[in-house]
């Protein structure tokens, strides 16, 4: 209050002051900093002795915890478009094609509309933080303050590349088209730094290193050096490409749906694949980055990688299992439905293989969700001799996950060769020996995993995961390392047998494309949840214990409420961004294109002029 009746005092002295002069702005910029100054360095004073603010009936933990979600996610989808954006502008430049370079604006688009959310959001975050947990924030700030710095200096150049790079677009097409695709590169090694520098701040909290002396820059960069900082770097950039191609993916589901037109319809149903290909080739390594983070948290903490994998939080790795399962699902499927309807007859010798792969994979995701450790009644663990199944316990095991989850790694990764391969006769003659090496190598492959995964239930545990496991993702590593180029040699010189069709798809293709996105931010939220509980009562892990009344870890069902809820928010979001990125779409629409596909003059490949601009010619692939 005294502070305020020297505001109202001052207020009432203000209008003689002129200001007409610079001399005059200068009295008056230090009459206004002034008393700020000494009124933000009591307010500082008094905040060093508080060490939590909470807020009646939603309380702190539960807002930080909805925003810092919402955060993470708009910022997985702002640092992944930015990728695949530019390497479609890349391969559009290079191959004179435009509808690489209309994908890749149409993908920076949907980049834009989020990218002021995003900051929003990191705005509101920044704020509660400090207010809510000062003296946590007072601690980072003292460790962390010069990549503050940085941090900022990163955002201001990233900002200012993408606005150069957007707006830029249709001006620098020709001979400044390089110059354009530099602005990408700058882009996105911008945003691989603002991803970067504050995973060492989460990242400290989890697995913080001893800082000895020096200067601010030294104890800053030796805190940034944690165990866990690069492990869980790769892992999320993998994961924000995986984020944002399913999301580009759902994108292009909806407005696949919502087309009117036929050149909508073809636009969109390649749109959709080249989302749906760029979340799955995503999601292929993904697991083999998030098995490195969790064997550095084994090495860094063994109880924290045991509360993790065998404590209260092992039940999350279950609902993890089951929704990786149904996006492997989803995504087989998708690539399934190109084969048949994008590809007509070429299905028909597929059906075989596709049944088995489907037989494998829903197997396999038997035994990913089966637990070690069964809910159980008293009478139940009497029946079994105890809480494991006599028969299911042995697939509780974490050799028997890691052998399933690499065969549907495999089984997917197959898929997608197998729609690549559809409607294309290979020609080359060397084909058959290429084909019958490859098949080889692939049953060699299926039963070497299979093999170290039984052979792992009989050795040490050390050795199991130091060697075995390390040899199963090395092996299904191999074999797309090697069949990717394999297969791209062999369609170079095959004939098409059957020409691609684009906007035929059934419109359960759109349901699948956005069912793999939700599935996707269910599992980011899920795991942000199991990484944060992972600290348990510490904020700073042996460091800076909780003191306030939320020093326990959520219960599983409280906290899959609040995925739900994070999931359902971030959705309305993606909507409210799409509908945005789509408004500017209905006012650009001309009568030419009421014209059907089909139309008007041919071009070279088979295709009208419309399809150039939106779908691949036919018998090609993205």
């Amino acid at each position: 209050m005294k502070n305020h009746g020297t505001f109202e005092k001052f207020q009432c002295w203000l209008p003689k002051v002129r200001l007409s002069s610079l001399s005059g702005w200068s009295i008056f910029l230090a009459l206004v900093l002034l008393p700020a100054l000494v009124w933000a360095q009591d307010a500082a004073t008094q905040a060093m002795s508080v060490e939590y603010r909470d807020i009646p009936g939603i309380g702190s933990r539960n807002l930080i915890w909805v925003v810092a979600q919402q955060h993470l996610l708009l910022a997985g989808f702002v640092l992944g478009v930015p990728i695949f954006a530019w390497v479609c502008e890349i391969v559009g430049w290079r191959t004179k094609e435009p509808r690489y370079d209309k994908l890749a604006k149409e993908f920076t688009k949907l980049l834009t509309s989020a990218y002021a959310t995003t900051a929003l959001f990191g705005g509101i975050l920044l704020f509660l933080l400090i207010g809510l947990y000062p003296k946590l924030m007072a601690y980072l700030s003292d460790v962390f303050f010069p990549s503050f710095i940085a941090y900022c200096l990163l955002f201001l150049l990233e900002t200012a590349t993408l606005y150069m790079y957007w707006y830029g677009w249709d001006a620098m097409q020709g001979n400044k088209k390089a110059f354009h695709v530099f602005l990408g590169f700058l882009l996105n090694l911008f945003a691989l730094g603002i991803m970067i520098v504050p995973n060492s701040w989460a990242t400290f909290q989890a697995s913080p290193v001893v800082i000895g002396d020096g200067t601010a820059i030294e104890k800053a960069w030796a805190a940034m050096q944690n165990p866990t900082w690069w492990p869980v770097n790769i892992h999320r950039l993998i994961a924000n490409v995986v984020l944002g191609g399913f999301i580009c993916g759902a994108y292009a589901g909806v407005r696949y749906l919502l087309a009117q037109s036929r050149e909508e319809k073809e636009h969109y149903d390649w749109m959709g694949y080249v989302g749906n290909f760029i979340g799955v080739f995503g999601m292929l390594p993904l697991p083999f980055a998030g098995y490195w983070l969790m064997r550095e948290v084994y090495q860094y903490n063994q109880q924290m990688g045991i509360t993790l994998m065998g404590g209260f939080l092992a039940w999350l790795f279950i609902l993890q299992a089951m929704l990786i399962g149904v996006l492997f699902l989803g995504a087989n499927y998708y690539f399934w439905m190109g084969i048949t309807y994008r590809i007509p007859g070429s299905a028909q010798g597929y059906k075989r293989p596709i049944l088995a792969m489907l037989i494998v994979l829903m197997v396999c995701l038997g035994v990913w969700m089966t637990p070690h450790s069964l809910v159980a009644s008293l009478e139940e663990a009497r029946k079994m001799g105890g809480t494991h199944h006599p028969l299911l316990g042995v697939f509780g095991v974490m050799s028997a996950k890691m052998t399933v989850s690499n065969l549907m790694i495999l089984v997917t990764f197959m898929s997608f060769i197998m729609y690549w391969r559809a409607g294309k006769q290979e020609t080359a003659a060397w084909a058959k020996i290429a084909k019958s090496v490859m098949g080889a190598l692939l049953v060699i492959a299926g039963i070497s995993v299979v093999v170290l995964g039984v052979w792992g239930y009989f050795v040490p545990a050390i050795i199991r995961i130091n060697y075995f496991s390390v040899a199963q993702v090395l092996i299904v590593l191999f074999i797309m390392v090697t069949f990717t180029p394999l297969t791209a040699l062999l369609m170079k010189s095959a004939k098409t047998t059957t020409e691609m069709v684009w906007g035929q798809m059934p419109i359960r293709a759109g349901y699948a494309l956005v069912l793999n996105a939700v599935m996707v931010i269910l599992l980011m939220s899920l795991m942000g949840y199991a990484r944060s509980s992972s600290r348990v009562h510490w904020h700073i892990y042996g460091v800076m214990r909780d003191t306030s009344e939320y020093a326990y870890s959520p219960a599983l069902g409280y906290a899959a409420a609040f995925m739900s809820l994070n999931t359902f928010v971030f959705c309305l979001l993606v909507a409210f961004i799409f509908w945005v990125a789509t408004m500017g779409d209905k006012a650009k629409k001309g009568p030419e294109q009421g014209q059907p596909a089909g139309e008007g003059e041919k071009i070279p490949g088979g295709v009208t002029p419309a399809m150039a601009g939106g779908a691949p010619r036919e018998g090609e692939r993205a």
